[in-house]
């Protein structure tokens, strides 16, 4: 049922809420009848899990925790139930773990909202780590000849941003302005937004961000902290200067929550996808209702829109730029999150 797996691995540990990380070792666990052991290659770094870490979120995370939900892998074992996945297989573990699979949510393929939804790297052990346990029905099943590095972070930012994406309602030929387009989430929903046929407007700050963003090929760039006016200015950065006709808030402060009702078109979407910790929405009821917008949360994607969204990425449409280091700098990694720094995707090398 197993391959040769060691007793002992090397993880990134949170022992008490706030921190600091403690890189050490740690056992290796054994996969129950419905799971399977992942030896994890690699792991994308989320900002999921500097709130984690930080503990700011309205959910408690289980302690001691290993965090990471991006973790792109190898089956090294299987529980006995298990017979559509073969040893050597590589998966995908990404932020839905696990859930009940008969709930009302979870037979209309949302597992995400089941009730008893496993989260990794939260409120069970995810992929900061060399082996991972994760339940087999929902592991993503990647094709061996994608790059696991590569594709590590489209196990929760791509596979976030399709979905998004797809509940905005936006057509082949229409706008979609992207609030964060420059980090790590945005980077992506620019590749998927050209690769889907939309033109895409990125909204962020910095000369790095805007550089990644022009090089993703949105239309317009527009930095929020020097602009005069960032309402007028996304309008007019539209074909007929009406708006974008969606917008995805990938942002992880609340101010671009309470300007994008302002300068979507009428009959847009205003799609929420960042949770800055403690924020609210508002919009003006007025403008809401004459213009008929609709303003909605979107979630992770279910299964099927996972292997859609891998499905871009095997065919060469999702290109997007992302830096390897080893896992023992994850703390690093946090450090540059705190600072708004990153440009793009970092990922974890779990053997360093």
């Amino acid at each position: 049922m197993t391959t040769e797996i060691p007793k002992k691995q090397m993880a990134q540990v949170i022992e008490k809420t706030g921190g600091p990380l403690q890189y050490k070792e740690i056992d290796v666990q054994q996969p129950g009848p419905d799971e399977i052991l992942v030896n994890v290659k690699f792991s994308g770094v989320c900002h999921t899990d500097l709130h984690a870490l930080k503990g700011d979120w309205p959910l408690p995370t289980k302690l001691p925790l290993v965090g990471g939900h991006e973790g792109a892998g190898v089956v090294v074992a299987r529980g006995e139930l298990i017979k559509d996945l073969e040893l050597g297989d590589h998966v995908g573990i990404k932020w839905i773990n696990g859930s009940c699979l008969a709930c009302d949510f979870c037979q209309q393929s949302d597992e995400p909202l089941c009730a008893k939804a496993l989260l990794s790297g939260y409120t069970v052990d995810g992929s900061f780590q060399q082996y991972a346990i994760a339940k087999a029905a929902h592991v993503a099943r990647i094709p061996k000849d994608i790059d696991l590095a590569g594709v590590a972070p489209v196990l929760c930012a791509g596979i976030t941003v399709y979905k998004g994406l797809k509940e905005s309602g936006a057509k082949p030929g229409q706008t979609v302005a992207i609030v964060g387009a420059g980090g790590g989430l945005g980077a992506l929903a620019q590749q998927y937004a050209k690769a889907m046929g939309l033109r895409t407007i990125a909204i962020d700050t910095g000369y790095d961000k805007r550089k990644v963003c022009a090089e993703l090929g949105s239309s317009a760039f527009i930095d929020f902290a020097t602009s005069k006016n960032v309402v007028q200015e996304v309008k007019e950065a539209t074909e007929d200067g009406l708006g974008p006709h969606a917008v995805l808030l990938l942002a992880v402060s609340e101010r671009p929550f309470q300007q994008a009702a302002e300068y979507v078109r009428a009959r847009g979407s205003v799609v929420c996808i960042g949770l800055p910790a403690g924020a609210y929405l508002k919009a003006p009821v007025f403008d809401t209702v004459i213009k008929m917008i609709t303003i909605k949360g979107s979630y992770v994607g279910n299964r099927k829109d996972s292997s859609e969204a891998l499905d871009f990425y095997r065919r060469g449409l999702i290109k997007f730029p992302y830096k390897v280091v080893g896992l023992s700098e994850l703390q690093s990694v946090y450090e540059l999150m705190e600072k708004g720094a990153i440009a793009g995707r970092y990922v974890v090398d779990t053997s360093k």
